[in-house]
């Protein structure tokens, strides 16, 4: 089985480093020290199994699956428990809490090896568990080689664009991989309001209602731009801005 290890803590990589060492059946092609390294190494490596550690600067845990993709498998390795109740119930990946034994590091082994774990239910736990550390302070977008991280202060409109959403954030616009509602979900609805089924603003970006028909309505934003709304959308729109 070949391995990567993640974890920002040179103690904590040599430890699991040499756990590892003892077993035969275990090949470590890749040792990151931060999420960025672990992205590339990923990507690169295509290994069988990522020991993954969960807070990290740069990138965290979750934001590492997010950007590198479900092919491999995780196993979380962390000293904070908050995540592991939704890792367990639907059994997707291993949860490691530090300090933890050879023998559960055994354990972890015979599970990954054993079970086929269907990507959609990896995504699942790690947007799960991003979820709970509260609403999105950042959004990541990768573009070839290169990591974009976005604010979401900085966000004023997003739009559904088939497979994908265009983001525009401090006069720039970015694609992104994914569905509209996964994002939504991870926003804060204080500040943002789906005001169309192809559109999320953020309320304080919005100047102005319209209505240029009598049955149907546009914020206009504070850039100039013009968005359609819903008629749920605008009961939405009212609601957040009263």
């Amino acid at each position: 089985m070949r391995v990567i290890i993640v974890d920002d803590e040179f103690l904590a990589r040599a430890l699991l480093r040499e756990y590892l060492a003892a077993r035969a059946d275990i090949e470590i092609v890749a040792e990151c020290a931060n999420g960025f390294e672990a992205v590339k190494a990923i990507g690169e490596l295509q290994p069988d199994l990522v020991f993954l550690d969960i807070q990290m600067p740069k990138l965290d845990g979750f934001e590492v699956v997010e950007l590198a993709g479900t092919r491999t498998r995780y196993v979380f390795v962390t000293a904070y428990d908050q995540f592991a109740l939704k890792a367990f119930e639907v059994r997707a990946i291993d949860y490691l809490l530090k300090p933890f034994s050879r023998e559960r590091l055994a354990q972890a082994l015979d599970s990954a090896r054993a079970r086929t774990t269907p990507p959609e239910q990896v995504e699942a736990v790690a947007l799960e568990a991003a979820r709970r550390h509260g609403p999105l302070e950042r959004i990541l977008v990768r573009d070839g080689a290169c990591v974009h991280v976005v604010p979401v202060a900085d966000i004023d409109w997003i739009e559904a664009q088939d497979d994908y959403v265009q983001i525009s954030a401090g006069g720039r616009t970015h694609l992104k991989n994914g569905r509209m509602a996964e994002l939504e979900q991870g926003l804060d609805p204080a500040l943002f309001v789906r005001v169309h089924r192809s559109y999320i603003v953020r309320v304080g970006a919005i100047g102005r209602i319209e209505a240029p028909t009598r049955d149907s309505w546009c914020a206009v934003l504070e850039d100039g731009k013009r968005v359609p709304v819903s008629r749920s959308g605008y009961q939405r729109v009212m609601q957040v801005m009263r």
